[in-house]
C-alpha cells in the first residue's frame, strides 16, 4: 500500500522543483540581456553552480568572461569579489592573513583579516597569470569550503563558488594549473567569439548613452534550496551507468578502458569526474525544466567534464589527435 505521507512528499518535491525551473528561467533570461551571444556559456556556468561546484572559464580575452561573472553575482543575489591574478600576487593576498595589534593596556594580539576569498561567488580573473604556489592558496578553499591561518580555522560564506577565467596557455605570461586544482573545477567552459548576428547586437547595446545593468532574481538563501532541489532529483539507472561506463571507458590500462583511450590518453578522469556528471545532469536538466536527468544531459556535459581532467600521450599529440577527439569517442557510448 502507498504512503500517503510519502506521495505528499513527493508532490511537495515537484512543486519545488516546477517553482525552480520558472526561477531559473528568468536568472537565464535576466543574464542574457547582458551577455549576448553566449547562451551556451551562461547554461554552463548556471549548472556548474547549480550542481554546488565551480567553473573555469577559458578564451582570449574580450569575450565578455568578467561581465558573466559579475553579472551573475548580480542575478543570483551573491556577495560577489575579485581577484585579479598576477605573477607577484601572494597566497595572504587570497586568503588573508594574521596581523598584530595592540590594545590600551599594552597587550598584544593577533587578528586575522580577510581576505578577499571570503565571498559567496568568487571572480579568480586570469587564474593562470599567477604562480603555481599561488594558485594554490585557492585548493582548500574551492574543496574544504574553508581556510586555514595559523592552525585556525576560518570557514567560508555559504553558498561558496569560484568562476575563474584563464586565458589560453599559448599567450605570454602564463602558468598551466597543476592537475589537482583542475581537478576541483565542475567544468571547465570553453568561451568562443560570438556569431555575427549577436556581435552586431552588442555593438549597438554597449556603445550607446545608456548601459544595460542587471538586476537581481534570486537571493542567496533561494539558491541553496534549489541547490538541494538538485541533489534530491531521482537519477534512472540507465543513466547511472551510462555515467559509470564513460568515466571508466576514459581511464587507459583498466579493464574497462577503450581501446581508443589506450592508445591515446596519459591519465584519465578519477571519481571527481563521475561526480561532476552526475550532480551537472541533474542541474542541466533542471536547468531546462525537467526533473530527472537523460542521456542528452550527460553527452552535453561530456565536454566540460573531462576536457581539463584528461591528457593525450606525446605520440598522440604527434599524430594530430586531441583530448575532444577522444570525447568524441567516448560520446558514441551514450547514444
Amino acid at each position: 500500500m502507498t504512503d500517503p505521507q510519502a506521495l505528499a512528499e513527493d508532490a511537495a518535491i515537484v512543486g519545488d522543483m516546477e517553482k525552480a525551473a520558472e526561477d531559473l528561467a528568468r536568472v537565464r533570461n535576466e543574464t542574457s540581456r547582458i551577455i549576448l551571444g553566449q547562451q551556451e556559456v551562461i547554461a554552463l556556468a548556471l549548472t556548474a553552480i547549480l550542481a554546488g561546484g565551480h567553473a573555469l572559464l577559458v578564451g582570449v580575452p574580450g569575450l565578455a568572461k568578467t561581465l558573466l561573472v559579475t553579472t551573475l553575482g548580480t542575478v543570483l543575489g551573491l556577495d560577489e569579489k575579485r581577484i585579479q591574478f598576477t605573477p607577484d600576487l601572494m597566497p595572504a593576498d587570497i586568503i588573508g592573513s594574521e596581523v598584530m595589534e595592540e590594545d590600551e593596556h599594552g597587550r598584544r594580539h593577533f587578528r586575522f583579516i580577510p581576505g578577499p576569498v571570503f565571498a559567496q561567488l568568487l571572480m579568480a580573473d586570469e587564474i593562470n597569470r599567477a604562480s603555481p604556489r599561488t594558485q594554490s592558496a585557492l585548493l582548500q578553499a574551492m574543496q574544504e569550503r574553508y581556510v586555514t591561518v595559523a592552525g585556525q580555522r576560518h570557514d567560508l560564506p555559504r553558498p561558496f563558488h569560484v568562476l575563474a577565467t584563464q586565458n589560453p596557455l599559448e599567450q605570454e605570461g602564463t602558468y598551466p594549473l597543476p592537475e589537482a586544482q583542475l581537478d576541483r573545477f565542475l567544468l571547465e567552459i570553453d568561451v568562443r567569439y560570438p556569431d555575427r548576428e549577436a556581435e552586431k547586437a552588442m555593438l549597438i547595446a554597449t556603445t550607446g548613452a545608456e548601459q544595460t545593468e542587471p538586476h537581481r532574481v534570486l537571493t542567496a538563501e533561494r539558491l541553496m534550496r534549489i541547490q538541494h532541489l538538485v541533489r534530491l532529483m531521482p537519477v534512472a539507472e540507465h543513466v547511472l551507468n551510462a555515467i559509470l561506463d564513460v568515466v571508466r571507458a576514459a581511464r587507459p590500462g583498466t579493464e574497462e578502458a577503450d581501446p581508443f583511450v589506450n592508445e591515446t590518453v596519459a591519465w584519465g578522469p578519477g571519481p571527481r569526474a563521475a561526480q561532476a556528471l552526475m550532480l551537472g545532469a541533474r542541474a542541466r536538466a533542471l536547468l531546462h525544466g525537467r526533473f530527472s536527468p537523460s542521456l542528452e544531459d550527460v553527452a552535453a556535459l561530456l565536454d566540460p567534464v573531462l576536457r581539463h581532467r584528461m591528457a593525450v600521450t606525446f605520440s598522440a599529440r604527434a599524430d594530430g589527435i586531441t583530448v575532444e577527439d577522444v570525447i568524441a569517442k567516448l560520446k558514441e557510448r551514450l547514444a
